[in-house]
């Protein structure tokens, strides 16, 4: 079963500040990428990157977060084009979600992800077989 990452998540991983969560992330995502189950999108690359040197309370430098962003490339990465951009508009009308959540969803379907591990949408909701799970709960 194919595991779905949101950007927070990974993003644990480097938050020093949140060390509970730190410790869940680095936990489940060892374990989803070591089994191969672990995907991720070109967006959550590119979120993850601007937060952790920007938004951390202690960042990484840059050279730190685009070797962080390069090593989490060599997982399965769902490309983010103008079909999946539209399909969200479209998720985001439907379901009253926000536009970035629902580029996520789509990624995460496109990927044929059967969870999708984040915080920013609601605990055990399924949307179209996708299983959404925050693992701080």
């Amino acid at each position: 079963m194919r595991s779905f990452f949101d950007t927070n998540i990974p993003v644990y991983l480097y938050d020093a500040d949140a060390e509970q969560k730190e410790d869940i992330a680095c936990k489940l995502f060892e374990t989803e990428a070591s089994s191969g189950r672990a995907i991720l999108s070109t967006q959550v690359l590119q979120e993850l990157y601007v937060v952790v040197t920007r938004k951390l309370t202690i960042p990484l430098d840059m050279e730190t977060a685009e070797d962080v962003v390069r090593n989490l490339a060599v997982l399965p990465i769902i490309r983010i084009d103008t079909e999946k951009i539209i399909a969200a508009i479209g998720r985001s009308r439907r379901m009253n979600l926000s536009f970035w959540d629902s580029l996520i969803v789509e990624a995460a379907l496109t990927g044929s992800a059967k969870r999708l591990f984040s915080e920013d949408l609601q605990h055990y909701q399924v949307i179209d077989g996708l299983r959404i799970q925050n693992p701080f709960v």
